[in-house]
C-alpha cells in the first residue's frame, strides 16, 4: 500500500505535458501532469472512459455539445466514445485516469512515454 499526495505529486514535475504516471487501479492508469497554453485536436477514446480532475487551475473541455468548464476541486469524466479535447489556457495541474493504453502520442502530445 502506497500513500500518496496529489499535489507533491504534480509539483515534483518540473516540465509542461508531461505525464508522471503516479498509479495503477484495476487496470487504469493514473497520472498527473502540468499544462498551459494547450488545445489538442478532437479524439475519441474508443475503449475508456476518461477522468480529468483539477488539482489546480481551471480548463475547458471540448465535446459535440460545448465547452463545459472545469474548476479547481473538481472532476469531469469523459465517456468511452465521445469525441473531445481539452481547453487549456492558464496553468492547470491534472489528475488524470483511464484504462492502461488509452493515451499515446496522438492523441495527448509529443512528450507523452509509455
Amino acid at each position: 500500500m502506497k500513500k500518496l499526495n496529489l499535489l507533491n505529486e504534480v509539483n515534483a514535475v518540473d516540465k509542461l505535458y508531461v505525464y508522471q504516471k503516479i498509479a495503477r487501479l484495476n487496470g487504469n492508469v493514473i497520472s498527473v501532469v502540468n499544462v498551459e497554453n494547450r488545445t489538442l485536436d478532437f479524439h475519441v477514446h474508443e475503449h475508456s472512459d476518461e477522468m480529468f480532475f483539477v488539482i489546480e487551475g481551471s480548463f475547458e473541455l471540448e465535446t459535440d455539445e460545448g465547452l463545459t468548464r472545469v474548476n479547481q476541486g473538481e472532476f469531469v469524466i469523459v465517456p468511452k466514445g465521445t469525441r473531445h479535447r481539452p481547453v487549456v489556457k492558464e496553468l492547470t495541474k491534472f489528475m488524470m485516469m483511464e484504462m492502461d493504453g488509452t493515451l499515446n502520442k496522438e492523441n495527448s502530445g509529443d512528450l507523452y512515454e509509455d
